[in-house]
């Protein structure tokens, strides 16, 4: 017999770790690139704060949902394993397809991309294939241009995959210590940004006060898709469920108080840059398209120096938010695979206990998408995806309590049954908002989900007795 087989996840994180997974996950490349696409949708120093600041409370009123979820389901593939318990085990299926599709492989795709956008504003790395620039996949993707930032990007999926395959506590380790240093700088942005003598809301030049009329619902949803890559990742930490000690009660107060930290991060981050940057220059930045609005930011007290520092720190930001997500990613495919939901041998665990053969697929899928749309595309896309299942969660929430009323919760959610419903709601108004504004995006999302039906079909015809 395979003694992968035999092997079981061991359980070695305490809080500390979930709530450094939970803000490791999230700090990313949103709060140095989203501002910008956010002051061209909305054109207002204050409605981008409001955005921020709404766009925290729903995520928290996510992470509050999902939080009573964990404390009741808490284990290893995170919500695959919930929604298999509240929905069926086909609607578990297509969130983890997405997932492997999608989300977390897009997720990873994108944030190595800026890694390599950033280390190319360091050092030039040399473009490769210049004569197949021009080469099109039905005139949507064009996975040769840039070339040589993609192989960046790449190579660093699939070494972070190699260190993440040699044991979980190495992985933690490296987005511990690379937490420590991104806390860090953006705690020098903070301090010497709002040192400078600018202010919040005279520079709002070119629109009508710092509050605008002209703002629209759809407006304002269009520029939360911003806000909400920034936000992405928290629920990463469930899929690690299995690994954590005590989880149906660390994982809801690391969620939580992993949420809470990244709100306080990201308004005080974007306080500075508003204070640094006018709205004009915000949305120039957004149109240069090559351009993030932190350098940009930071030049304007330090000079070639401070672009030097912000692009290191971009870099180490990425780095770490690739290797959280990479770590976390891999979980749920291993779930899936021991419920016969997977290709068999993605259950594979390694010497160290770890899902090596989850971990290299994700790694290699992850790749591919690299050579895929715009940083902005598939940021966009990933969340029209992942709200369709935050969505379920919340609801998840309301069916548990009626379902099995009189069980332990470890956490409840607070404002129940108001939080879920509000939260429902907003992912309800999100789905509707992107089909409308981003069709594009929108109708790529959906192929990748639905294009888990006949695979989730074939599975079960090969495993018929694996349904229940």
């Amino acid at each position: 017999m395979d003694k992968s087989n035999q092997r079981k996840l061991v359980r070695t994180l305490g809080i500390g770790y979930v709530i450094i997974f939970v803000v490791a996950n999230i700090i990313g490349s949103g709060v140095y690139k989203k501002i910008a696409p956010m002051a061209s949708e909305l054109h207002s120093s204050a409605w981008i704060l409001i955005a921020w600041i709404v766009g925290g409370i729903i995520t928290l009123f996510g992470a509050l949902c999902n939080a009573e979820v964990a404390g009741l389901l808490a284990d290893t593939g995170g919500d695959f394993v919930y929604f298999k318990k509240i929905y069926n085990r086909f609607f578990a299926f297509l969130y983890g397809w997405s997932l492997f599709t999608v989300i977390q492989t897009a997720t990873i795709s994108s944030l190595a991309y800026v890694f390599a956008q950033s280390l190319n504003s360091i050092i030039a790395i040399p473009d490769v294939f210049q004569s197949l620039q021009h080469f099109t996949i039905g005139g949507v993707f064009y996975p040769f241009q840039d070339f040589g930032v993609k192989a960046v990007a790449i190579i660093l999926i699939l070494i972070l995959t190699y260190l993440n395959i040699s044991g979980l506590k190495s992985g933690a380790m490296v987005s511990k210590v690379i937490l420590l240093l991104v806390g860090t700088g953006l705690f020098l942005i903070v301090v010497f940004g709002l040192r400078s003598e600018a202010s919040l809301f005279g520079r709002d030049t070119g629109v009508s006060g710092p509050v605008s009329a002209t703002i629209s619902v759809s407006s304002f949803y269009t520029a939360m898709l911003a806000a909400f890559w920034a936000y992405q990742g928290w629920v990463s930490v469930g899929f690690i469920g299995g690994e954590v000690k005590n989880p149906t009660r660390n994982i809801p107060r690391g969620i939580v108080l992993g949420v809470f930290i990244v709100i306080f991060v990201y308004l005080l981050v974007n306080l500075t840059y508003l204070s640094l940057l006018s709205i004009p220059q915000l949305v120039g930045i957004h149109n240069a398209g090559n351009q993030i609005a932190a350098v940009e930011a930071v030049r304007t007290f330090w000079g070639s120096n401070g672009v030097l520092f912000i692009s290191l720190l971009i870099l180490v930001t990425t780095l770490g938010c690739t290797n959280a997500s990479i770590l976390t990613g891999a979980r749920p495919y291993y779930a899936m695979a021991r419920e016969k939901l997977f290709f068999p041998g993605v259950s594979h665990l390694n010497k160290t206990n770890v899902p090596s053969t989850s971990l290299l697929w994700q790694g290699i899928w992850a790749s591919v998408l690299v050579l895929s749309g715009t940083f902005d595309q598939l940021t966009d896309m990933i969340i029209f995806a992942v709200f369709i299942f935050y969505g379920a969660t919340a609801l998840g929430v309301i069916i548990l309590r009626r379902r099995i009323p009189d069980v332990t919760r470890p956490y409840k959610v607070w404002g129940y049954p108001v939080v879920p419903v509000i939260f429902i709601l907003f992912c309800i108004g999100l789905f509707i908002n992107t089909i409308i504004t981003r069709p594009r995006e929108a109708a790529i999302g959906m192929i990748l989900i639905l294009s888990g039906i006949p695979v989730y079909l074939f599975l079960k015809k090969k495993y018929p007795k694996s349904e229940g």
